[in-house]
């Protein structure tokens, strides 16, 4: 660390979930997009004992693995394998099953990631615009989406992002102190430049049902390939979010093939409540939709102030 900037580290507790925190006085740590490397990265995280959660990467990449047989073929090959969380198509294997898959294992800014070591910054507020939507749900074969309705938007760092859908995945995908909570929702928007950004949105399974995670529930597709549409049902993205809007912010990828990089992803510090039940009628239908975490590669993890 240069002499002329100090750091104070110090244990934060999120959502039962422990983070170390490095606060700089380098004004440089307030950039509004996530960033790439910084020696000012904190230390990772002492372990701690949540055991409500399940646990991070680690073990449920080995239960895919227990489902994975061998080795993807090429698209080159005899047959061509479709991208999944088993077998040939497992996660490991992405990066092989096409070329514009590449990214998949080559790239350096890969999602998701383990959230165990962050600066605070400050980092702009973010300024949601979302409206109502007619209900438009899709079971893609991966997940459950819901597509959105032009003219919602949210606006971050004075860019303009309008959001295109939103989707599931269980346990969350981004994990925090190295534990996952048990769901997420990632709500995908886009700039005018092209790039995306993701809001992230923690759920933490217990008695509380969900009133809008129930609303979407009572009309998915159990059938991979079906759309429904129900226009008579309104939905908005906004009873998705927490009152608390403190977040992690960082440079990733889509956590799905083609893996492209420059996502600017936010995942909100606070989680959101769903019940046990609502939970397991998501896992019902997909119990594998979470793709391990990747390596920082020396990125820096930003938390609003």
């Amino acid at each position: 660390m240069d002499a002329k900037q100090t750091a104070l580290t110090t244990v934060l507790v999120l959502g039962g979930f422990a983070v170390l925190v490095s606060s700089c006085s380098d004004s440089d740590d307030g950039h509004h997009a996530a960033a790439g490397t910084d020696k000012h990265a904190a230390a990772p995280a002492a372990a701690h004992h949540d055991a409500a959660h399940a646990p991070a990467a680690a073990h449920h990449a080995d239960m895919m693995k227990a489902h994975t047989s061998a080795p993807a073929r090429h698209h080159g090959g005899h047959h061509a394998v479709h991208w999944s969380y088993e077998g040939e198509g497992a996660p490991w294997n992405w990066g092989s099953l096409k070329p514009e898959f590449s990214a998949c294992d080559e790239g350096k800014s890969q999602s998701p990631i383990d959230i165990s070591q962050v600066t605070i910054s400050a980092l702009p507020d973010i300024e949601f615009n979302y409206s109502e939507s007619p209900l438009e749900i899709v079971n893609n074969g991966h997940t459950i989406q819901a597509n959105y309705a032009p003219g919602s938007s949210m606006i971050v760092g004075g860019k303009q992002y309008e959001l295109l859908q939103f989707h599931f995945h269980s346990p969350s995908e981004n994990t925090i102190g190295g534990k996952a909570y048990d769901m997420v929702a990632h709500l995908v928007h886009k700039a005018e430049d092209g790039q995306l950004g993701v809001i992230a949105v923690m759920f933490k399974a217990g008695d509380k049902v969900n009133s809008m995670i129930g609303k979407l529930w009572l009309n998915m597709p159990e059938k991979s390939g079906v759309t429904n549409q129900v226009p008579s049902v309104k939905i908005n993205a906004a009873d998705l979010l927490p009152p608390d809007m403190t977040y992690f912010n960082f440079s990733g990828s889509l956590t799905t093939p083609p893996c492209s990089e420059g996502v600017n992803w936010i995942v909100l510090a606070t989680p959101q409540s769903v019940s046990t039940e609502q939970v397991k009628q998501f896992t019902h239908l997909f119990p594998l939709s979470t793709r391990p975490v990747q390596p920082l590669n020396g990125r820096v993890v930003r938390i609003s102030n």
